[in-house]
């Protein structure tokens, strides 16, 4: 079995304003660790695949800022988005690409960038896992993860039936629900939707052929033309556009410390806090304050008596905010003119 692991590195990370910007989105930043989150990303993939059977999915105007954060990774290996199409293009066309160079036998695990992830070898393990499972089942599989609080900031996955220990068909995808409905999914024994799939390219090619319109004739009348390929695609996601349609499906439960690091709020989940609660990153100072999230790049920060805020620092621009409105920035971005919006 020949696994290749496929990489969505795409996006502009548009929450984590004022630092992320189209030119340096969040996937390029050291968010979680002291390392970029792609960095980090690809280092836990070492044990999974070689770099000449990794492939990063990124925005073609990232190629350049991506080959230098992945020396090892062939140049060929960046495949540079010419425009946001959704992931089932994006993956639609890393698996048409694994099957030229390795055949439609070969098994591709799909991540996202932008994860933090606590247990690293628990990771690795599932991923393999996943990727056997694919191999031998010749299913499209996806880890769900256990959850440790109902959070409607997530999808939930329903499993079925179980095929075998720990193995499950999935009855439903459900999409982001509200609060109470979240802690109903929990009770029920659904899974977080993460967005992590095992197949082997044929199997996902032949879903796509026989249920996404959206996808299929634009891959078969533009196989050998990237540019005009995500021209003339209809943008849908993955999930949508494959697995809630697809009868092949099943699931595994993964229980490693993820975290899909959406918010500034998210900090606080994955990174060191200190006594009272405070996560900081770079030149800050901190007295009789307590569960704030401080991102400090190029000026120092100050805290003095308050509680539950976002502070983001960046020469000539700071951000403040509280925990609860930093989970949803677009408000403040849509009111925001132009020329502060970029600085």
């Amino acid at each position: 079995m020949h696994t290749w692991s496929v990489v969505l590195a795409g996006g502009v990370g548009s929450r984590f304003w004022p630092i992320s910007t189209p030119e340096n989105p969040k996937q390029l930043l050291p968010l979680v660790t002291n390392e970029p989150m792609l960095s980090d990303t690809l280092n836990r993939l070492t044990t999974l695949a070689p770099p000449e059977r990794t492939l990063v999915l990124t925005n073609a105007t990232l190629r350049t800022q991506v080959a230098a954060l992945a020396p090892t990774l062939p140049a060929e290996n960046i495949i540079p988005e010419p425009q946001p199409a959704g992931t089932c293009a994006a993956l639609a066309w890393a698996a048409h690409t694994i099957a030229r160079r390795d055949g439609r036998d070969a098994v591709m695990v799909c991540v996202h960038a932008d994860w933090a992830i606590g247990d690293v070898n628990g990771y690795r393990a599932t991923l393999a896992r996943a990727a056997e499972l694919a191999f031998t089942q010749q299913s499209l599989v996806t880890v769900g993860i256990v959850p440790v609080r109902p959070d409607p900031g997530f999808g939930y996955i329903r499993p079925g039936a179980a095929v075998s220990d720990g193995v499950f068909k999935v009855e439903k995808f459900e999409e982001k629900p509200d609060r109470v409905r979240a802690a109903v999914l929990v009770n029920e024994g659904c899974f977080w939707n993460s967005g992590i799939f095992a197949w082997r390219v044929g199997d996902l090619l032949d879903e796509i052929n026989a249920l996404t319109p959206e996808v299929a004739p634009a891959l078969a009348q533009y196989g050998d033309d990237l540019v005009q390929f995500f021209a003339h695609v209809k943008p849908i996601a993955i999930d949508v556009g494959v697995l809630e349609r697809s009868q092949r499906v099943l699931v595994i439960p993964g229980s490693f410390g993820w975290d899909d690091v959406g918010t500034w709020s998210a900090l606080r989940r994955v990174r060191e806090q200190d006594a009272l609660g405070n996560t900081l990153q770079g030149r800050t100072h901190v007295l009789q304050s307590g569960g704030n999230v401080v991102f400090a790049e190029g000026s120092a920060v100050v805290l003095y008596g308050v509680q539950d805020l976002v502070v983001v620092a960046r020469e000539g621009l700071v951000l403040v905010t509280t925990v609860e409105k930093a989970t949803d920035l677009k408000a403040l971005l849509d009111s925001l003119p132009a020329a502060l919006r970029g600085n």
